[in-house]
């Protein structure tokens, strides 16, 4: 008899609903519900104070939710009458500091948490009879991060990143259901982020593992997440993948929290809206009446400039640009007095007091005056 093949597993790594967490009668997170499925990076993004934070922690086990439930690879970890504590819970945790253990190598750090059999190879009062090799899974890790070699270093022989993905080897190495990630980049030097980003997905997408990173840096939530859950006073304004996330905003704070954005009053009509920059097609559904008084959003990516044909009153002009190699940002004084950015390749370096046109490339976001 040919047996069926076996179906993947679809169950959600993690399912947050209705979680509400409150401090001395001050909401913190209000009714907060997402899912993250296996393999997948979900941003938890805002401005301090927003409750990113503490719905880690709810994740984590560290605060008790007032209200909700969790679940984590299909099992409840917080519902009616029942919490699990953060030992209970199959989530791996990576601190802002790291946290790493100084008296202990990198091999013992990724060791910590593995199941007590592996113990032997690192416990103190055994270190003089350790074998040379650490535990498969220790190694595995250190491939995993590309700190193969690594194992017998110790937390003060590392850089930052290198004590980052020490950190990260060690939340994975149980085989977690998911990875909790606080302001990972935030102690790291800026020039050091963006290969580290990229070295963090590729890591988790390799290891297959859910994971929840919280940020307020609008570029480590957009390059880094498959999806992005925008956080504001305790509550998800919107979750979605980051393109809808920045082009498609559904409030204003989204539109101006996630990017750089101008701002133009209009008037709605049929398709779109008439500005001071003309006719821009309106993306969002058309919910407001023709003749209505709008705001119009437009990224600096959105606008080009080209030199006014006859300089005069009617064109705009160049306040000033800022030159950054691979792209410029130019800022305009309109007619009206209106400033605008425009983000520009750099084949034409724009000075002040040059006059342009300004022409709006692609479609807009309108949201009600």
């Amino acid at each position: 008899m040919i047996s069926e093949p076996s179906q993947p597993d679809t169950t959600p790594a993690l399912v947050v609903r209705e979680i509400s967490k409150s401090f001395d009668g001050t909401d913190a997170v209000n009714d907060v519900s997402f899912q993250v499925e296996q393999g997948e990076i979900l941003a938890l993004l805002g401005p301090s104070g927003c409750g990113k934070s503490t719905t880690l922690r709810v994740l984590a086990g560290f605060e008790r939710p007032n209200q909700g439930l969790v679940q984590i690879n299909g099992e409840t970890a917080v519902g009616p009458a029942l919490w699990r504590s953060p030992e209970q819970r199959r989530i791996g945790m990576v601190a802002q500091d790291f946290a790493l253990f100084p008296h202990l190598s990198v091999g013992e750090n990724i060791a910590f948490g593995l199941p007590d059999g592996h113990h032997a190879w690192w416990t103190k009062p055994l270190r003089r009879f350790r074998r040379t090799e650490p535990p498969t899974r220790v190694r595995r890790m250190l491939e995993l991060v590309g700190l193969d070699g690594f194992a017998d270093r110790y937390p003060h022989e590392l850089s930052g990143g290198e004590a980052q993905r020490v950190a990260l080897a060690r939340a994975l190495a149980p085989q977690p259901a998911a990875v909790l990630l606080d302001e990972p980049f935030s102690n790291l030097d800026q020039n050091l982020r963006a290969s580290l980003r990229l070295a963090m997905r590729n890591i988790l997408k390799q290891a297959n593992t859910a994971a929840v990173f919280v940020t307020h840096d609008r570029e480590e939530a957009l390059s880094l997440a498959d999806r992005i859950a925008v956080m504001r006073n305790g509550r998800i304004e919107q979750i979605g993948a980051p393109d809808d996330i920045y082009y498609r905003p559904e409030t204003r704070f989204i539109g101006t929290f996630v990017g750089d954005a101008n701002i133009l009053p209009g008037e709605r009509v049929r398709g779109g809206a008439e500005t001071e920059l003309g006719f821009v097609v309106v993306v969002n559904p058309a919910e407001e009446t023709a003749g209505q008084a709008i705001d119009v959003l437009l990224r600096p990516e959105q606008i080009a400039l080209r030199p006014c044909r006859d300089p005069g009153p009617d064109c705009a002009n160049v306040i000033s640009s800022e030159y950054y190699g691979h792209d410029q940002v130019v800022r305009v004084r309109l007619q009206s007095g209106k400033e605008v950015e425009a983000r520009l390749r750099t084949e034409v370096v724009w000075q002040p007091e040059d006059p342009v046109d300004v022409i709006v490339l692609d479609d807009a976001i309108a949201f009600p005056r």
